[in-house]
């Protein structure tokens, strides 16, 4: 029962919605099935009670009141269920939405012959419409939908020769801009991070057009976002971006901002990653607000990986205040498996650039990571400790264990090669004499022209 589609729904209901289910499903015209009402008010009372879902023979016997189990009739009243729980779902949802509500009821009291009801109707769903804060590319569509709406109506009317068609035109043009628009952008992050080849059809022809609507935060935002990862190297496509995404933030809803806040600090670390080393502050500004705001989370969870990327951002920029408040008060948002491992992984990574190299490794101690990358990261940061603290002979025993645990790892892709080029270049540091210029000036050659090699700029800066 309990890996059923319905128990799997039921589970994420709140009380109050299992109790608003409940006078749903009692309703014949939304649930002809009595026994699917009967089923809900056994599961509903499980649920609140806070006890495992009964067995399909218990279900049987509470809903039929037989002994003679059928499995069939039980699997009827779940089917049955289910379809009247998701009816409730898309009609709780639609009501809700009184904007597409009161322009469907208009459409309908339209082809009922009743142009004055169908004038208040889309009026209402105007008004509520106009009364939202927001105005992405949702909203210009849903106002278009709104103006079709008014000339529909008009056609029929003495008022035909005064409908405002070129309007209508310039709303759909409105529309479909800042629609494609934001197509466009989330396509090129799915190319730069799939290696996908995507076709984006009329979007470059028509970008001259849409320089005439950039007074639209809607087409604005997605226009510069467009250019400044088509065209990173002209800086002012991104400031636009970013000037547009912090003073239009309250007209676009929270998993949209999220959204365009990777954008924006994807498009940094691609920068930095390149050595242009002036979008660090842009990407750590970033942070900094989209953390204030509570924009990073999605249905209240945080990306372990948006975790500790701001960590690293940072560490680099050596905001150590700032990134002790961030792992500290962020660490209850993440996915419980990785709340412990990574809170310890990045409070070592703290006290490590701060010179705290016992209780770095105190923190490494305190977790198992499972995760390969995780693991590899943690003895990276023991490797470095061990080496700046001139403990060779941990060093040399810690340099076989990683190299033991990486060849161990069959499936680690160019990740394999990064490492143990490492591994490699740290026993290098060891055999070397610190006093022999030729051989630093012929380490460092050899590492600036290694790839892939992992903690490039930390070995350089052992033989300055």
């Amino acid at each position: 029962m309990e890996k059923s589609k319905l128990a799997q729904l039921l589970l994420g209901f709140s009380k109050e919605e299992l109790r608003e289910l409940g006078k749903f499903s009692a309703t014949p015209f939304f649930n002809p099935r009595p026994e699917a009402a009967a089923l809900l008010r056994v599961l509903s009372k499980t649920l609140l009670a806070g006890k495992p879902l009964p067995s399909k023979e218990q279900l049987f016997r509470q809903i039929f009141d037989k002994d003679t189990f059928d499995d069939h009739r039980v699997r009827m009243a779940m089917a049955a269920l289910l379809q009247t729980t998701e009816k409730y779902l898309a009609v709780q949802d639609f009501l809700q939405d009184k904007p597409a509500y009161h322009l469907r009821l208009s459409k309908i009291l339209q082809t009922r012959n009743l142009p004055a009801q169908a004038k208040t109707a889309w009026q209402e769903g105007y008004t509520a419409l106009e009364q939202r804060t927001l105005r992405n590319a949702t909203y210009h569509y849903d106002f278009y939908r709104f103006e079709e709406e008014r000339y529909r109506v008009a056609l029929d009317t003495t008022e035909a020769a005064q409908a405002n068609l070129q309007a209508l035109s310039d709303q759909l043009d409105t529309a479909v801009l800042s629609r494609k628009l934001w197509q466009g952008c989330f396509l090129l992050a799915h190319q730069a991070r799939y290696n996908a080849v995507c076709d984006f059809g009329f979007l470059n022809q028509v970008l001259p057009f849409a320089e005439k609507y950039l007074d639209l935060p809607a087409i604005s935002i997605y226009y510069h976002c467009y250019l400044a990862l088509t065209k990173p190297s002209e800086s002012t496509h991104f400031q636009a971006f970013k000037n547009d995404l912090l003073h239009h933030d309250a007209l676009f809803p929270p998993d949209e901002l999220r959204d365009l806040y990777i954008l924006a600090i994807n498009f940094c670390t691609r920068r930095y990653n390149e050595g242009d080393l002036s979008f660090l502050r842009d990407q750590l500004d970033l942070y900094k607000i989209g953390f204030d705001k509570n924009y990073f989370r999605s249905d209240g969870v945080l990306s372990r990986f948006t975790y500790l990327n701001a960590a690293t951002i940072g560490l680099v920029a050596r905001e150590f205040d700032w990134v002790e408040n961030l792992i500290k008060t962020q660490r209850q948002y993440l996915e419980p498996a990785y709340q412990e491992s990574l809170y310890s992984f990045n409070l070592a990574r703290l006290e490590y650039q701060k010179g705290n190299f016992g209780q770095a490794l105190q923190l490494l101690q305190l977790a198992e990571y499972k995760e390969t990358m995780l693991a590899l990261a943690a003895k990276t940061i023991q490797l470095k400790i061990y080496y700046e603290s001139d403990e060779y002979d941990l060093l040399e025993s810690h340099l076989q264990a990683i190299a033991a645990f990486i060849r161990r790892k069959k499936v680690m892709g160019y990740h394999r090669e990064n490492y143990l080029n490492l591994v490699y270049f740290v026993r290098k540091l060891l055999e070397m004499n610190p006093l022999d210029k030729k051989a630093k000036l012929s380490f460092r050659e050899t590492v600036e022209q290694t790839k892939p090699l992992a903690e490039k700029e930390w070995l350089l800066g052992q033989v300055l």
